[in-house]
């Protein structure tokens, strides 16, 4: 859909072919973001790794699930790096590479789903092994939860104020990894108290699903707010409208 320009923005427009605006304000929450995403990427390469691991050997789908979703948790957060490198130089940032990059992140979510919803349905009809425990996975699981939510609110907060949809879109990563670990844990500690494996193929569907709402949702993002209608907001000027006019409303 098209985004009316706001009252105030004619007042804020050339900014939309500088960016580099001096508000100290901006400056922090860019060094925030450039914080943000290196622990993003630090922590999901580690937690990756781990829950692919334990999930292989302990043959369960919403570990493996969980780990590939990390997986894809770096890939958004290197367009985060990509887009505040832009930031940085000043250069204004190239749309439609933009687009294409959370649009990938979507064909990312969406082939998780099918993967996931395949192998925990084979497992629940008896096709394939019953997953056994995994204390290394439960307590990665545990810690993921607190870790996760701390960086979703952050990076909502660092998203508003500089007005980044790929740093919204991978806002909203972080916060589907904090959904999944508390699935995955509900799943592995079923598993783990009542050895109830089915638990486990359960919770790998709830991973599918959340993979595929948050995949649909990435993919609408790629239309960047429609900016390409007649007469709507560009997205340069999202980014730029904070830095330059603090007080100037941004269309949501």
């Amino acid at each position: 859909m098209s985004i009316g320009l706001p009252s105030c923005a004619a007042d804020c427009l050339p900014c939309s072919d500088c960016c580099d605006c001096t508000d100290p304000t901006i400056r922090r929450l860019r060094r925030l973001a450039w914080g943000l995403t290196g622990l993003t990427i630090a922590w999901n390469v580690l937690e990756a790794g781990v829950a692919l691991v334990s999930g292989y050997l302990a043959g369960s789908i919403a570990l493996v699930g969980f780990g590939l979703d990390s997986a894809v948790e770096v890939s958004s957060a290197l367009v985060v790096l990509w887009w505040l490198s832009h930031q940085r130089s000043g250069a204004r940032s190239d749309e439609a590479t933009e687009r294409r990059a959370v649009r990938l992140i979507a064909l990312t979510f969406f082939g998780i789903a099918a993967y996931v919803t395949y192998d925990a349905a084979a497992k629940l009809m008896g096709l394939d092994a019953a997953p056994q425990q995994s204390t290394v996975g439960l307590a990665l699981v545990a810690l993921s939860l607190l870790v996760m939510s701390a960086l979703a609110w952050l990076k909502r907060s660092v998203a508003a104020g500089l007005g980044s949809v790929a740093l919204r879109a991978d806002a909203a990563e972080t916060q589907l990894c904090f959904y999944l670990s508390a699935i995955v844990l509900v799943g592995l500690a079923a598993n783990r108290l009542w050895s109830w494996w089915w638990a486990d193929a359960l919770a790998g569907l709830f991973v599918a699903g959340l993979a595929f709402k948050e995949g649909r949702e990435a993919w609408m993002n790629g239309d960047l707010c429609g900016c390409e209608a007649p007469g709507a907001l560009a997205p340069a000027l999202v980014h730029c409208l904070p830095a330059c006019c603090p007080g100037c409303p941004i269309p949501a």
